[in-house]
């Protein structure tokens, strides 16, 4: 079983296969993931709120990331782990933003990084490249810019808007990053970029044109009460969750659960036969 690698993903581009990628947090969701077949696992900053419980992604730390990032390492053997770099651990200096992209690596376990913006912080994102850690860009609705961008709204709806996105889609190619996420964007900006860019362009919530999809596995299968209108739900499994813990409780309050079945007995002495 080969792992998926960035090559992997322009091979998968130039033969016009589209990328699955998921968000995932944890050991077991990466296990699933992974043997389930998707390219790419991200280990999204957005484990903000589907695990930790912030308000939004800001409050995460590199040490949180980095917890996270490990237990996914561990659960997926052949799918590209991508390490979302948090905020402010990029934006302060260049140097900062490759020791962390670093430690992404390095502590683990990570085979690439996603950075946010373009051109604001071009000079980051060059330098981890030139480094030798492969740089996952991303563009559109951005979460760690929410206080400028003035929350969470779809990006590139107007027509100099759209204009900039590509130009900044360029430049992050130009920079070196070997893919692209494009997050809230129109579907036609989107296909635009896609058919400019000879890097993978992975959309979330940017339409079907795009060369790949991502989205957070909490919220497919239904694990989160609010999605946003990009989501498709395969599944509801809160609701069976939530089930099953209203059945545990009330047959442990009825005391119909635990059985003998599910209890351990005492070992037996064998009785000496009397002759």
């Amino acid at each position: 079983m080969e792992r998926v690698t960035t090559a992997t993903f322009r091979e998968l581009k130039a033969r016009g296969e589209p990328i699955v990628m998921v968000s995932a947090y944890d050991y077991l969701t990466a296990k699933f993931s992974d043997e389930a077949g998707v390219d790419s696992i991200l280990v999204g900053d957005s484990l903000a709120g589907n695990v930790l419980g912030y308000a939004n992604t800001l409050p995460v730390t590199m040490e949180e990331m980095l917890h996270h990032t490990r237990a996914v390492a561990r659960g997926a053997r052949r799918a590209l782990v991508v390490g979302d770099m948090p905020f402010m651990s990029y934006q302060a200096s260049v140097e900062e933003a490759v020791r962390n992209a670093g430690r992404f690596v390095k502590e683990a376990g990570a085979q690439a990084v996603k950075v946010e913006g373009g051109s604001g912080v071009h000079d980051k994102i060059e330098a981890i490249v030139k480094a030798g850690i492969p740089v996952m860009g991303h563009l559109g609705l951005t979460p760690q810019w929410i206080y400028q961008l003035g929350g969470y709204k779809v990006q590139g709806r107007s027509a100099s808007a759209a204009r900039q996105l590509v130009r900044e889609a360029r430049l992050l190619e130009e920079l070196g990053v070997f893919s692209l996420v494009l997050e809230c964007v129109p579907w036609r900006v989107a296909k635009r970029i896609t058919r400019s860019l000879q890097i993978p362009v992975i959309g979330c919530g940017a339409g079907p044109y795009c060369d790949g999809q991502v989205l957070v596995l909490h919220d497919l299968i239904g694990l989160t009460e609010k999605t946003p209108k990009f989501v498709k739900r395969y599944a509801e499994v809160g609701q069976i969750i939530k089930e099953s813990l209203r059945r545990y409780r009330d047959e442990v309050k009825k005391r119909e659960f635990p059985t003998l079945a599910h209890s351990y007995g005492t070992k037996r002495k064998k009785r000496t036969q009397q002759v």
